[in-house]
């Protein structure tokens, strides 16, 4: 049997970590995924994306905590003691996603990944599909394709926000 035989009847599986917001599943692929941190405030930045809670300093290095359930159009995350940040590499940038909690580490079959359906509208730019897993459906996000839409969370640089000369708006 040749090599890309093997490789064409060996079934493909995918490497997903699955979470909990607004107590619903989701999923991303655990390679994206640099690390999971327990929940720490962020500082906030002001005139920041409305779903950028703020920064935190994770190594020496500033990462932007995004609230995952706002970029998703869901209210925000209630942030608590189960509260979790997923920290990850996506388009060239290191985020921070705040979920309620880490559910699980699993290996499924890539066939048992179904379409979103064509009627989900805008969802469908953003997800790889959906997974049956023990009675519930996991949403599998592509955050790639979630982070592409021109969100730049990139820290430091020129610029800064506000009116002022200073980039500091006076009230």
């Amino acid at each position: 049997m040749s090599t890309a035989a093997a490789t064409a009847s060996t079934p493909q599986f995918l490497e997903i970590i699955a979470f909990k917001i607004n107590d619903q599943s989701f999923c991303v692929k655990t390679r994206s995924i640099r690390e999971i941190r327990g929940w720490a405030p962020a500082t906030p930045i002001p005139h920041s994306p409305y779903e950028m809670l703020g920064v935190i300093n994770l190594r020496g290095k500033v990462i932007p905590i995004i609230d995952l359930s706002v970029k998703l159009g869901m209210s925000g995350t209630q942030a608590s003691e189960r509260s979790a940040i997923i920290v990850t590499d996506v388009n060239d940038m290191t985020l921070g996603l705040l979920v309620e909690g880490v559910s699980d580490i699993l290996t499924v079959p890539a066939d048992s990944l179904q379409p979103v359906p064509q009627s989900a509208g805008q969802a469908t730019n953003f997800t790889e599909g959906l997974l049956a897993h023990q009675g519930n459906m996991i949403c599998f996000l592509n955050l790639e394709e979630l982070f592409a839409s021109g969100n730049s969370y990139a820290i430091g640089g020129g610029g800064g926000g506000g009116g002022g000369a200073d980039g500091w708006q006076e009230f």
